[in-house]
C-alpha cells in the first residue's frame, strides 16, 4: 500500500501548508487525539481542524527544529550509513482519507525495506527521555501515524540532545497501535466533520471554551443533573481538599523559609537559591478615584460579565467557589 501526494510543499507558503494540513489529521496530531500530549488538548485541535480558532504558533523550539534537520539528516547518514531522501510532500492514506502525513524523509533498512525518517530535537533537560532504548510516546505515535500512511514497516528517528548529544532509534511497525490510532483518528474526524466538541477535559482551553460557548445563565432556571454528577461532584470537593493541604504546605514552607532570611536577600543550600526581594509598586487606586471623582470613575468603568461556578453541600453546610474563565 503506498500513500497518495497531496500536495508537493515545494513553492508552498506556510498559509497554504496550513490549509492542506486542515483537511485531516498530521503526524505531530496524533498525540493530542490521543490525549497524551503535554502541550495541546484535544479540544484545542478540534477548535483548530474546525476553523475556530487559528493553528499555535511555532515555538523557538520547533524553529530551531526545522533548522537543524537538514544537520541531523546529514549526520545520521554519516554515522549510520543509511542515506535518507527528503519528502516534499504532503502525503494522504488512501483507506484512510483522514490520516496526512509531512515526512522529514525515507531510508532503506537493509531488514524492514523503504522506512520513514524523522528528525528531532530536544533540550538538555528532556535527555531522560531518551534514556536506553526508549521513545518518548509522542514521538513513537508519530512514527506509527505515518507507517500507517506510507504502509512501511519502519521508522528512524534521530535526535539531537542538548545540542550536543546525536542518538537514534529505529522503530518497528506495531499493527496492535496503528489499529487503536486509525479508531482514535477516525472518532475525532467524526467529531470535526459533524462539528461537534470533543468530551471535555481538565485544559485551559476546554474552560475558555465551554464559557465561550455558554456565555450566560438563564436566570433562576434548574435542570436535574444525571447520576453521572455524584462522582464528578465528590471529585471536584477533593482536589479542592487537597488544592487547600498543599497550599497550606507551601505556605508554611514559604513562611519558615523567609524567617531563616530575615533581612537578606539570597539564600543559599547546595545548588539551591532562595531569594525575598525588595519589590516597588506603582498601583492605580480605583477607590480612591471613585471617592473623589465619582464622574470620571463612572466615564472610564467597564462592566465585565462571566459566570462563577460553585458546589455547596447542604449537610456539611460549606460552599466551595470557583471563578470561571469569562
Amino acid at each position: 500500500m503506498s500513500a497518495i501526494v497531496l500536495k508537493s510543499t515545494e513553492g508552498l507558503s506556510r498559509e497554504e501548508w496550513l490549509a492542506y494540513r486542515s483537511l485531516g489529521i498530521g503526524g505531530s496530531d496524533a498525540s493530542v487525539v490521543c490525549g497524551v500530549n503535554k502541550y495541546k488538548s484535544p479540544i484545542e485541535l478540534w477548535l483548530e481542524k474546525t476553523g475556530q480558532a487559528p493553528p499555535q504558533e511555532a515555538g523557538e523550539a520547533a524553529h530551531w527544529g526545522t533548522l537543524l534537520e537538514p544537520l541531523i539528516r546529514e549526520e545520521f547518514t554519516q554515522r549510520s550509513g543509511i542515506k535518507v531522501i527528503t519528502v516534499n510532500q504532503i502525503l494522504q492514506s488512501r483507506e484512510y482519507p483522514f490520516m496526512l502525513a509531512n515526512l522529514d524523509g525515507v531510508c532503506r533498512c537493509p531488514t524492514h525495506g523503504k522506512c520513514v525518517f524523522e528528525a528531532k530535537t530536544a533540550n538538555a533537560f528532556k535527555a531522560g527521555e531518551w534514556d536506553g532504548d526508549f521513545v518518548p510516546q509522542e514521538y513513537y505515535l508519530q512514527v506509527q501515524h505515518y507507517l500507517c500512511v506510507t504502509g512501511y514497516n519502519g521508522a528512524y528517528i534521530a535526535v539531537l540532545i542538548g545540542g550536543n548529544a546525536f542518538q537514534w532509534r529505529f522503530v518497528e511497525r506495531d499493527e496492535e497501535v496503528i489499529s487503536m490510532l486509525i479508531k482514535r483518528e477516525r472518532d475525532f474526524w467524526t467529531l470535526v466533520q459533524d462539528d461537534v466538541p470533543p468530551p471535555p477535559d481538565g485544559s485551559n482551553a476546554c474552560a475558555r471554551f465551554l464559557a465561550k460557548r455558554y456565555p450566560n445563565s438563564e436566570p433562576a432556571s434548574k435542570i436535574e443533573l444525571p447520576d453521572s454528577a455524584a462522582d464528578l461532584i465528590h471529585q471536584y470537593n477533593e482536589a479542592s481538599e487537597q488544592v487547600e493541604i498543599f497550599t497550606e504546605q507551601k505556605q508554611k514552607a514559604s513562611n519558615l523559609l523567609k524567617h531563616m532570611l530575615g533581612e537578606h536577600e539570597t539564600g543559599t543550600i547546595g545548588g539551591d537559591f532562595v531569594k525575598w526581594v525588595t519589590v516597588t509598586q506603582e498601583r492605580f487606586n480605583a477607590k480612591l478615584l471613585e471617592a473623589e471623582q465619582p464622574e470620571i470613575h463612572a466615564k472610564y468603568t467597564v462592566k465585565s460579565t462571566y459566570r462563577r461556578f460553585s458546589i455547596s453541600n447542604k449537610s456539611k453546610g460549606s460552599q466551595l467557589c470557583m471563578r470561571s474563565i469569562s
